[in-house]
């Protein structure tokens, strides 16, 4: 089996994603980062879900020092203003809330080639996809594509990014992770990082559309 390695957040596309890799094809690494954010309890439901794949090399990334550097730049950081709801951002401010955290797919992608050069995995999987109601930069096709073309100027190991979710939307995730046997009650969502989901915050309406567009109700509890 070929080695690779998989981001996992413990969102609902990182888990779909993570599923739907083929066990038969791939030896998986997943990797995890703590980077100061607020909703900490993500990490918890990552590693149960690689728990529940099968999943035997899980390494999660201390980087506390980015919620110091980027809690200017980010509502997500523990140390950051207020999470706002997404009826409170504007339309104009949709393609990249408040809610988004400088450069991290970039930094993490980063950090997961270097790993995945050190073991000799020639793959990096990530779980973008299309958002619905907001967006950001790093999760788009033409990200991908760049990203890509720096990593190749690698002389001797080149690894390649894949986003297989890319152009799904979180409905379409949804409905693949049920076929997939997902448990979407081990999932977390929302930004605020409470005992329970807020329902509010941008991530949590686009889950709660995305189950009511599949026709199904949301496993986790809300305020």
């Amino acid at each position: 089996m070929q080695k690779a390695v998989v981001l996992v957040s413990g969102g609902i596309d990182s888990t779909v994603l993570l599923f739907s890799l083929p066990r038969q094809d791939y030896a998986l690494h997943a990797l995890a980062f703590r980077y100061g954010q607020r909703h900490q309890r993500e990490l918890e439901c990552a590693q149960r879900q690689c728990d529940t794949a099968g999943v035997q090399n899980v390494k999660c990334v201390s980087m506390p020092f980015l919620g110091e550097l980027l809690q200017e730049g980010s509502t997500l950081m523990e140390t950051g203003g207020p999470v706002p709801d997404l009826d409170d951002i504007p339309q104009a401010l949709r393609d990249q809330p408040p809610t988004y955290v400088p450069h991290r797919n970039m930094l993490f992608l980063s950090i997961a080639a270097a790993y995945a050069e050190s073991i000799g995995a020639a793959r990096v999987f990530y779980g973008a996809q299309a958002q619905d109601e907001y967006g950001y930069w790093d999760c788009t096709p033409v990200f991908l594509e760049r990203i890509n073309a720096l990593l190749s100027l690698n002389r001797r190991r080149a690894v390649t990014v894949e986003a297989p979710l890319l152009r799904n939307s979180k409905a379409d995730n949804v409905k693949l992770g049920l076929a997939l046997g997902v448990d979407f009650s081990m999932t977390w969502s929302c930004y605020r990082g409470e005992m329970l989901a807020c329902g509010r915050c941008p991530t949590c309406v686009e889950r709660l559309n995305a189950f009511k567009q599949a026709g199904l109700p949301d496993p986790l509890p809300y305020q």
